[in-house]
This record gives C-alpha cells, structure tokens and sequence, in this order.
C-alpha cells in the first residue's frame, strides 16, 4: 500500500512537473515601426520611456543589435524567417502597388510553431505575406482593421490581447506585437501630423485613446542624433516623434501588464526591437548604423543574474528565429528554396542571457534591395567591430526617397535650404547624400559618423580584400541572386550548370571590381 502510495505520488509530481515545463513556453514578440534609441534605456534622459525601463531591468540590454534589411515588409519578413530578404523574397514593401511576397516554401517561424502544436497569435502591424506563408492562429492586423487602430490605438490593441490570454487554449504560445508607432502619417493622415502624434490624443476630431498619456516635448529639448541638420524644423519633427515614441512605451507597458493578469508574465520570453532605423537622413533605406542599428532587449524568467546587464555581442534580428526555435525545444527543417539549400545564417541568442560570451558576436550581415518599388537601390553590407563595408550595386543612381521621407518636414527642410543655398547644419549635403561611390569602408571605431570613406585608400587595400571576400561568403551561403551585380551576370543553368559563374559585362566599372569578379567563388547551383 505504502509503495503504490508513493508510485502514485511520483506520478503525480512527474505529471505536473511536465505540464508545468510545457507551460512555461511562452514567447512574446514586440516590433516597434521604426523605433530607434529614443529611451534613457540607451542614454537619451529627454524622452521619457518609463515602461521600456522597466523591460530592460529584467532584461538583457544589447547595445549592438542590428537589422538585416533597413525596409519595412523586407525587415519582418526576416524577423519571421530568419532569412534575409534576399533569400526569403520578400525584396519591398508588402502593400499596394509595391506587391512583394516571401517566397512560396519560405518555412517561417509561425509556420513552424503551429506544425510544432505551439500557439501563434499575431496583433498589429503584419506587412508581410503570403498569408500561407506566414499564418497565424489568431491574426488582428492591418489586413481586417484600420491600421491606426489595430497599430497604434494601444487600448484596442491590448483587448485583442487579453482575448487571446484568457481562451481556453492551454498550449504554449508565441505572440507578435506590431506597433504602427513611431511610424510617420504625413503621407496618409496629414490631420494627425508627422507621426501621427495627435491620433487619439482627445483633442476636437483627434479622437481618444484610454489608456495613453500624451507626452510632449519641447523642440529646443530634444536630442538631435549625428545624422540630422540641427535646424528649428527637424528639433519640431523629432519632437513629435518623441511623443509617438511615450504611445508605443505606454502600449509596451499595457501588453506586459496583461501578461502579468494573465498568470504568464514569469513564464514569457519577451524580445524588444524595431525593424529598421528611424525615418530622418541616413537612417530608415540606408545601412549606415543610422538605418542598421537597432534596439534590443530579452527578457528571460530563468535568468535573472543577467537582468539589467547589458551585453556587447554584436546581434541581428535574423538571430529571433533560432533563438525562439530554441526555446520550444525545435530544430530547423532541412529544404530547399528555388533549388538552394536553405541553411539559418542567424544564431540563438539565449546562451547571452546566461552569461556574456567572451568570443564570437563580432560580425552582421545586411542586404537591401527595394523599399518602395521604384526605390531601386540594392547594397550588401558587413560590419564588424572595427570595419563597415558598403557595396552599393547602383551607385551610378542617385540614391531614392520614400514618399513619407519626401514630405517630412526634415527633408523638406533639407530640399528647401539647398535650393536657398543656406546652411544645412548638416555632416552632408544633398549631392553627397544622393551620389555614392560603389564601395564605402568606414573604421567605425575611429569615424563612427561613418564619414570618412577609406574605400580607395590604399592603405586600407588588405582589409577591403579580406572584408570583400567575407561578403561574398554569406552572399553564397544565403544564395544571393544579386552575387555577381554590377560587374558580372550570375549564369547558374544549362552550360553553367554545374559550376555557377560570374561572367564580366565589361560595364564601365572599376578595374580592381572587373578583376575581382574572376576571384569571387559562385557555390549557387
């Protein structure tokens, strides 16, 4: 009797001990739109993010993390599948006359979570498709609501949470949280201004939004980053988007509120981050740091000796991926894409959340190709510690403006004291911002505005070879369509078929580039 006792005892314990394992699986995911470093987090004290700063107190604080791609639907379609938009497809923007989609036997990670059994739900801002490729189990987003609503009304969006906390569904879950904020709607809803910031703010015809504060902010206060003129318009512009910046802060604190009403908080990973660099000179479509760099906190419940430490491993958001996989315990498939091996160039990042690692982390890859689809404008970049190289494919173009870039007020800024022939109070001018040379090395340690381009240094001619080598490695490991551009044509069918080629076009280009196309290895096939 006393043995049978104690079998059943153990079977009890062993059962809950499973169930209690398997429920503390969760994963939330929170993607600012366009979101920077405008927080005390990372040492900006005027724009006030009281709720960010408590995240990264119970988190790990990365001060090198990057994104993949500097575009929108190109950016989450890497976040979601660990692929950069070179591979996976989605090449621009989503929406409208742009059209871009991931690639139909793009395996992403809501794919692979519902194959898993594990929960997906999705709120807010998605842009990317197709839906096949990219499904959720429960999915509230632009593409059955309002965008402003579903994006940034944070009340409305924190109801849609609490619906998915409180079903009856006990499996693990992974949730994606899209803000719309801080995001620019001058080009769409000019009434809300720049950034939207009076969307919901109660004024006559601003609507209300319940849970948000206004917060705002005098422009003679702000912080104005390297990147852009220090004039009155761009200190109003940023002002106001410090303001879209306290919704997004004040939405981030409703959904982990609801965590904690839910009985979950101590069982989620929680992910911070933005998709791309903020919407000023240099930043969102470029991949200077100011389009590249990106925000990033992770909160784990079984780490706590690392909250509130900050790491310096340089990280990438195709690294998400991996690193949720991880988490519930899954492994990548093994398939193919347009005939290539599909291998994860990202990696987990959970071993940082136990402790710093003291090799590695020293390099990211980003590609870019389109934003809208007359922003024709593709670059290939690696940066390490010391070393950023830019391969700008069309650099005989000037470079493109997005429609909401054009009409901000920062640019119109910048157009109309160029065209008045003022001061810019600005590290470029417009000539210089539009024409590059179709290689950039910056030695970030030592220029890390990145203006001084040390491309056509000869001084610097080892450290470009090897950097250029480097690039072309990752471009074959992700099966870069654009791996021989703009020298060569990539031949990989019929006569090539066996041995993939960059064949020269004899193009005008640089001597030492037509020589280095014989050098490039091609391994697509």
């Amino acid at each position: 009797m006393y043995k049978h006792y104690i079998l059943c005892l153990m079977s009890i314990c062993l059962f809950i001990s499973l169930s209690y394992c398997k429920r503390l699986q969760n994963v939330l995911v929170l993607i600012g739109d366009d979101a920077g470093f405008e927080s005390p987090v990372y040492n900006n004290n005027i724009c006030k993010t009281p709720n960010l700063m408590k995240l990264a107190e119970r988190s790990v604080i990365f001060k090198q993390a990057y994104t993949s791609v500097s575009s929108c639907s190109p950016s989450r379609s890497a976040i979601l599948s660990g692929l950069p938009q070179h591979q996976n497809g989605m090449y621009g923007l989503h929406h409208s006359v742009h059209h871009f989609n991931s690639f139909d036997k793009v395996q992403s990670l809501p794919l692979l979570l519902q194959k898993a059994g594990i929960r997906t739900g999705i709120i807010g801002k998605k842009h990317v498709g197709p839906e096949y490729v990219y499904p959720f189990d429960f999915s509230q987003t632009e593409e059955n609501h309002s965008i402003l609503q579903i994006g940034r009304n944070i009340t409305y969006m924190k109801n849609y949470l609490r619906q998915f906390l409180n079903s009856n569904d006990t499996r693990p879950f992974f949730m994606y949280i899209g803000f719309h904020d801080p995001h620019r709607c001058g080009a769409t809803h000019p009434e809300y201004g720049s950034f939207c910031e009076k969307f919901g703010n109660g004024e006559p015809g601003m609507g209300s939004i319940v849970d948000w504060q206004p917060v705002h902010y005098k422009p003679d206060d702000v912080i104005v980053p390297y990147f852009v003129q220090d004039t009155p318009i761009a200190r109003a512009d940023i002002a106001a988007q410090y303001t879209t910046i306290s919704r997004l802060d004040q939405g981030i604190g409703l959904m982990i509120k609801e965590l904690e009403l839910a009985g979950v908080l101590d069982d989620t990973l929680i992910i911070y981050s933005s998709d791309n660099g903020i919407p000023f000179p240099n930043g969102r479509t470029n991949l200077f740091d100011a389009g590249m760099a990106e925000p990033m906190l992770i909160s784990s419940p079984y780490n706590t000796q690392r909250w509130a430490q900050q790491s310096d491993a340089m990280v990438s958001l195709v690294d998400i991926v991996p690193t949720v996989l991880e988490w519930f315990g899954l492994h990548y498939p093994d398939y193919k894409l347009n005939k290539q091996p599909v291998k994860l160039t990202g990696k987990s990042l959970l071993p940082i959340l136990s402790e710093e690692p003291t090799n590695g982390w020293d390099h990211v890859y980003a590609s870019h190709d389109l934003h809208e689809v007359t922003m024709y404008y593709p670059m290939r970049v690696l940066r390490n510690r010391q070393f950023k190289l830019i391969h700008n494919l069309n650099y005989k173009m000037p470079f493109p403006i997005d429609q909401d870039f054009y009409l901000s007020p920062t640019f119109q800024d910048i157009l109309t004291r160029t065209r008045h022939k003022e001061n810019l109070n600005w590290t470029k001018s417009l000539k210089t911002y539009y024409y590059r040379t179709q290689w950039e090395l910056y030695d970030i340690l030592n220029d890390p505005q990145e203006l001084n381009n040390l491309a056509y240094n000869k001084q610097y001619l080892d450290v470009i070879k090897s950097l250029k080598i480097e690039l072309n490695q990752w471009q074959n490991v992700t099966a870069d369509p654009w791996i021989c551009a703009p020298n060569g044509v990539l031949e990989a069918s019929g006569t090539y078929k066996s041995h993939p080629s960059c064949l020269p076009l004899d193009n005008d280009t640089d001597e030492e580039d037509d020589e280095l196309i014989n050098r490039y290895t091609v391994h697509i096939n």
